[in-house]
């Protein structure tokens, strides 16, 4: 039983930590969990890391927290599965969980404006240098960055996340089948490489029905519910759920109220979807928050638990293992694009720029760690906030 205990909180610390200091959003969640668990206490190799990114980039909800759910679930099981899950998206939710008591309480909040100044230039750096450690395990040979590169285009086009990248796994694997049929390198393969990535289309969204406008804890649950089994991508796809089943639909939130729900999950440590923690106690106090919370992270937790199975027979097979490259090359390219969205409104003048480029040295160079560089950052935006720089 003692042993029991030590594992999970061998599994609960670093969770607990990243929870609390992982600001940026997916990718820089995943950039720091790369250094954390795949270079410092390399409990997985870089490849069997980019497995688990390919994979949970497959799933619906929020990767970055299924990620640390499938790194604890690897580490101690199904009850490290719940204690690592629970602890990256705890800290998130306690934060945001406050922020909606002073904008209930108070009617208006005061964005921590100064501290993000510092925190996303150096969040950009970690990205970068995770994204080329990463690329490098997964970029095999010259097929892989070929598609790899039609996937960052695709994605900059607008393509749908999904199915670019089922399309990349799919021209992959596709291609290792011809290699075993001994057909590779003809015009069918070449057609390969373009043709099923070109016919991306938009997903739709089936309309919900209008619920009663008084909100209780079922529907609550529910709605969210709803909202964690079927959304893939990033907090801008949150948003847009969100706007059709809570401001369009059901026209419990107005349109300002949501905007600054979505602000206060992007700005917050942790989790982006913890925005439903904030509306939660907008509509229904505590109780509300809770539920929200509950309801959106829940399906991460048993899609997590269902497909674990799915990656070691992937690997097993030499054209599963050839999807799942390609899905790897296809989610660095989903990476790489955020990223690139991100620069634009982290890098703002000389100063963030400079700050960025310094994170990257200290990186690369003196291998720091990335909590030491966002901590530094936050001193510098508050102190750049004080003489009114930003």
């Amino acid at each position: 039983m003692e042993q029991t205990i030590n594992r999970l909180a061998h599994v609960a610390l670093p969770f607990l930590k990243l929870g609390t200091i992982a600001f940026g959003g997916p990718a820089a969640h995943i950039a720091m969990m790369e250094d954390e668990f795949v270079r410092r206490r390399r409990w997985l190799e870089r490849e069997q890391f980019l497995d688990l990114l390919g994979i949970t980039n497959l799933i619906p909800g929020p990767s970055s927290t299924e990620m640390a759910i499938y790194i604890a679930y690897l580490r101690a099981g199904l009850a490290g599965l719940i204690v690592g899950g629970s602890c990256f998206i705890l800290p998130a939710a306690l934060i945001v969980g406050v922020l909606a008591w002073v904008y209930v309480s108070f009617g208006k909040l005061s964005l921590t404006t100064g501290v993000l100044y510092g925190v996303k230039p150096v969040v950009i750096a970690i990205i970068l240098q995770a994204l080329w450690r990463l690329g490098r395990t997964a970029v095999k040979t010259q097929f892989l960055a070929l598609i790899g590169l039609l996937a960052v285009g695709l994605t900059f086009l607008g393509g749908n996340a999904l199915i670019v990248l089922f399309g990349t796994g799919a021209i992959s694997g596709i291609k290792q089948w011809l290699v075993q049929r001994g057909s590779a390198g003809g015009p069918l393969s070449s057609l390969l490489i373009t043709t099923p990535l070109l016919t991306l289309t938009k997903v739709a969204t089936t309309p919900t029905l209008t619920a009663p406008k008084t909100v209780t804890l079922l529907p609550l649950f529910l709605v969210f519910l709803k909202v964690g089994a079927v959304v893939f991508g990033s907090g801008y796809v949150l948003l847009a759920f969100l706007q059709d089943d809570l401001v369009t639909q059901r026209h419990w939130l107005s349109d300002a109220q949501l905007l600054d729900a979505i602000a206060i999950g992007q700005v917050t440590p942790g989790p982006v979807f913890t925005t439903a923690t904030f509306i939660g106690y907008i509509l229904a106090g505590i109780p509300g928050a809770i539920i929200a919370t509950v309801g959106i992270f829940l399906p991460g937790f048993l899609f997590v638990a269902l497909c674990r199975p799915v990656v070691a027979f992937l690997r097993q097979s030499p054209i599963a293992g050839a999807f799942l490259d390609g899905i790897n090359v296809a989610a660095l390219a989903l990476m790489i694009v955020v990223t690139k969205q991100l620069a634009v409104a982290a890098l703002i003048n000389w100063l963030t720029v400079l700050l960025a480029l310094a994170s990257l040295v200290l990186l690369i160079r003196f291998c720091l760690n990335s909590v030491w560089l966002v901590l530094f950052g936050a001193i510098i935006g508050l102190g750049t906030s004080a003489l009114g720089m930003t």
